[in-house]
């Protein structure tokens, strides 16, 4: 099949995450050209080069020399697959983006049916490693902080850390990643109202190198999620969460209170200053009022991001209104020195006046400038 020209913008874009992985980089390169080559559509290949240090940036510089449709970014060290992925989305032309892990176990040819499931509609299409090849102590953590992530944030995946995904690049544009939290973009894109569906894909034993995961992943992730929560849920309010834990620590402070009352005026009357259940209520008093500080000092600093970057807290898919009909510009001319005003219609068709409204969708982006129709004003003297 001839090679398709290389385009600015091309239909998709494959990201490959790429970290000494010297031995796979040729072998995944050529199934990769030959599925995408078969879409029958433009596409590019970007390689993301995660600081390598066993001569897979040099492989990749040579794919790259040989193919218009390869590019590659090398980092200067290693710094995260995180990091990795956010360049693939800065560094990606086009519409649509597909992350896979450069070490031969994601399957490049699951990405025709991840690009069906783009083309019914969703935005999101998440692969699901249903028949996962790795050893029991990558899958048992992996399962359970699966489970973990579904139920805190709401997004019914079953497999967060699959790299193999699809996305329209429209979803995740402003999406700027911290920490390990590449596999929680599907939550991200759940926040401006995506459609997210997941397809099960082969997931192939590792052939080459070594796995780069360790268990210590897994506690970092899990201090990501608490602030993925917080900012899906609270990040225009966060009042509430901190407001709402000053009533909790309010409440059981009242109630150790009249604990301590009671036992005042029952027997064996216990005197209020040798009970410690009244210093624990003092405590929690003071705290919730901190917390309720702590909320308004968020809604400083929440407000003052928002409106120093004339940021909404709303994301507009597009905007449908009824085009109005264009009135006739006016021209007017000054006479003589009494200056009488005469206005003529500059000529318009008879079928342009006839002629229906039409709807016309808009993009979301609001225009910097107003535009304005000037009136072309000329004068005369007298003589």
């Amino acid at each position: 099949m001839p090679r398709q020209a290389a385009t600015d913008t091309p239909h998709v874009s494959v990201v490959v995450l790429v970290y000494n992985e010297i031995d796979s980089v040729e072998p995944l390169h050529r199934e990769l050209i030959g599925v995408l080559e078969a879409l029958g559509t433009s596409f590019e290949v970007l390689y993301i080069d995660d600081g390598s240090r066993d001569g897979s940036t040099d492989k990749l510089g040579q794919l790259a020399s040989r193919d218009a449709r390869v590019r590659v970014v090398s980092f200067r060290r290693n710094f995260g697959q995180t990091a990795a992925v956010q360049a693939g989305i800065d560094y990606s032309r086009g519409d649509v983006l597909v992350f896979l892990d450069g070490d031969l176990q994601n399957d490049p040819h699951d990405i025709p049916h991840l690009l069906e499931k783009i083309d019914e509609g969703y935005d999101v299409v998440s692969g699901w490693r249903r028949d996962r090849r790795d050893d029991a102590r990558r899958v048992l953590p992996s399962r359970i902080a699966n489970w973990l992530i579904a139920g805190v944030t709401g997004v019914r995946l079953s497999d967060f850390g699959c790299t193999l995904k699809a996305y329209r690049r429209e979803v995740i544009h402003d999406v700027r990643l911290y920490g390990e939290m590449h596999r929680f973009i599907p939550v991200y894109a759940s926040m401006v109202g995506a459609r997210i569906t997941e397809l099960p894909v082969n997931h192939r034993p590792r052939t080459y190198g070594k796995s780069k995961y360790s268990l210590s992943r897994t506690s970092r992730v899990m201090l990501d999620l608490i602030t993925v929560k917080l900012l899906g849920s609270y990040s225009t309010k966060p009042m509430y969460f901190f407001g709402f834990a000053a009533i909790a620590l309010w409440t059981v402070a009242f109630i150790f209170a009249a604990i301590v009352i009671g036992q005042k005026l029952l027997p064996p009357y216990v005197y209020a200053h040798n009970n410690p259940l009244l210093l624990l209520s003092v405590v929690l008093v003071i705290v919730g009022v901190q917390f309720i500080l702590m909320g308004l000092l968020a809604e400083l600093s929440i407000r003052t991001y928002h409106e120093s970057q004339a940021k909404p807290p709303y994301v507009v898919r597009e905007v449908i209104q009824k085009t109005p009909h264009r009135q006739p510009a006016m021209r007017t001319r000054w006479y003589g020195s009494s200056r009488t005003e005469r206005s003529t219609t500059i000529a318009t068709s008879a079928s342009s006046s006839s002629r229906p409204a039409t709807c016309s969708r808009r993009s979301p982006t609001p225009r910097s400038s107003s535009m304005a129709t000037r009136n072309g004003v000329s004068g005369w003297s007298s003589g």
